[in-house]
């Protein structure tokens, strides 16, 4: 089938919605317990449900001709996918503005769901949801039952989606054509029916990243950009945690004049018992918080994986020294093509992680 730039779908957020109208129309706060929420999510600082992480997602159940959605972005500059029963319909961008954006209209009698799928990274801005709009002999419905599965990951731009949908080739930057949705994380959550946590940037390390923080320094905010804001992992156990990370960690070690390499080290790189040392402690620490998940620690699919890479022994050596029956290492082969993993590309890692899984964990 041809894919289409997901630019034609953008729902223009310069634009006015216009209200909902008809008979019975009601508005839900963002605290209604009929709406549910997955992700790190904000509800404390201020009225409004705060958006940080990618694939963070806000669903509702309802009968109704129409919802809209009442949103401000931090910098207009995130997006979503707008999935309407179980389907992604479009893209919404919303502005810098509080206003209602429609979300449907025209539907017909009975049962629908509506949920906003934030694409995109943290770095794009902070969304602020406030509540949904129904028109029409509207009625909210409850939640979905709970899924019965959690699986929850930490991440590089792989596992963020970058650049999923630059169909050129030309792997922008452009915050359009990150797609968490087509991430094998998203996938894989999505085929195990599983409640999915990601908490990922692209270009972040273990032991150094493109910029100043590195994830041992986040993995357990709430506000990625906020150092006092710190996650309760008791909110959210999961079943299952897969690391991918060190990517980044294996061209950083290599470039000395890079202003990270030299805030980090000095001029002197880290050798492989730092290297190990640094990915045994983090692994240390999730374990701390999930003291009975499977964790995964895993590698792939870009060069970190490529064939004589030194990589994955370092994981493996980590991994090694902690004795640890629920802890695996799952190498994804180097896809050996240019820039960050295609569409098709991330479904062949997600078809990797099941498989492995499938053999090796029982959940």
């Amino acid at each position: 089938m041809k894919r289409t730039s997901p630019t034609i779908f953008i729902l223009i957020s310069l634009i006015a919605v216009s209200a909902c109208s008809g008979e019975n129309e009601i508005y839900l706060a963002y605290s209604d317990p009929r709406i549910a929420y997955e992700g790190r999510i904000d509800t404390a600082r201020i009225d409004a449900a705060e958006l940080y992480w990618s694939g963070t997602s806000i669903k509702i159940n309802f009968q109704g001709e129409s919802i809209e959605a009442l949103i401000r972005e931090s910098r207009g500059d995130n997006y979503y996918n707008v999935i309407i029963d179980d389907a992604p319909v479009f893209i919404l961008r919303p502005d810098t503005l509080k206003q209602y954006y429609m979300l449907a209209s025209g539907l017909s009698p009975g049962l629908h769901s509506v949920e906003l799928f934030k694409r995109t990274e943290w770095d794009r801005g902070t969304g602020e949801f406030y509540g949904f709009r129904i028109g029409g002999k509207a009625k909210a419905k409850p939640k979905s039952p709970a899924k019965k599965r959690k699986i929850e990951f930490y991440g590089n731009s792989i596992t963020a989606g970058y650049a999923v949908e630059d169909f050129s080739g030309e792997d922008s930057p452009d915050s359009t054509f990150t797609n968490n949705y087509l991430s094998y994380s998203a996938i894989l959550a999505r085929h195990y029916n599983a409640e999915y946590r990601c908490i990922c940037k692209s270009g972040i390390g273990v032991q150094i990243s493109w910029f100043p923080v590195i994830m041992p320094e986040i993995y357990d905010r709430i506000n990625p950009e906020d150092s006092i804001s710190t996650w309760n992992f008791s909110l959210y156990q999961p079943d299952i945690v897969v690391i991918n990370l060190m990517q980044n960690d294996s061209w950083l070690v290599h470039i000395p004049d890079h202003e990270e390499f030299q805030a980090r080290f000095g001029d002197v790189a880290p050798d492989e018992t730092l290297i190990v040392e640094a990915y045994r402690q983090f692994v240390v620490n999730i374990r701390k918080h999930y003291p009975e998940a499977h964790i995964i620690c895993a590698l792939g699919n870009m060069d970190a994986t490529r064939e004589g890479s030194p990589w994955p022994e370092y994981v493996t050596r980590a991994i090694s020294q902690l004795n640890d029956n629920r802890i695996y290492t799952h190498f994804v082969p180097f896809k050996d093509s240019p820039g960050h993993p295609t569409i098709g590309e991330q479904e062949d890692m997600a078809r990797s992680f099941i498989a492995f899984i499938d053999e090796h964990i029982d959940w």
